[in-house]
């Protein structure tokens, strides 16, 4: 079931450990298992293997993207977030998140920082 970003939403992407990012290439679609961050309202995403990451690029040229979580998808503008305010954001959102340690810390390497996308929702 696809469904537009609700306040309920936004808890089940923020409770997820890992959601599936689907992301599409000469019309065929391909589902990589990210880590996700929420702050605030906004919803962060980046590339563990920074620009490398095959999802990355993919959701670069087709920006349209979709997360699942359990049974629900959820529709986005995926959007390159430069800027050192997102950019810390999202890195708070992974650190309050996720446990200390190895996986965490690539999340946050300076040569990834600049792969983090905004995911903006659709309807």
């Amino acid at each position: 079931m696809v469904v537009s970003l609700s306040a309920e939403g936004l808890e089940q992407i923020a409770a997820a450990r890992e959601v599936v990012i689907e992301t599409r290439s000469g019309g065929r679609v391909f589902r990589t298992v990210i880590w996700v961050a929420v702050a605030e309202e906004d919803v962060f995403v980046r590339s563990v293997r920074g620009g490398a990451g095959r999802w990355y690029q993919r959701a670069i040229s087709e920006p349209h993207v979709n997360l699942t979580v359990g049974d629900t998808r959820f529709r986005f503008t995926a959007v390159p977030e430069t800027g050192a305010d997102s950019v810390d954001r999202a890195s708070e959102g992974f650190r309050g998140k996720y446990p200390k340690g190895r996986s965490l810390e690539a999340m946050l390497r300076s040569e990834v920082l600049d792969t983090t996308l905004l995911l903006e929702p659709l309807a």
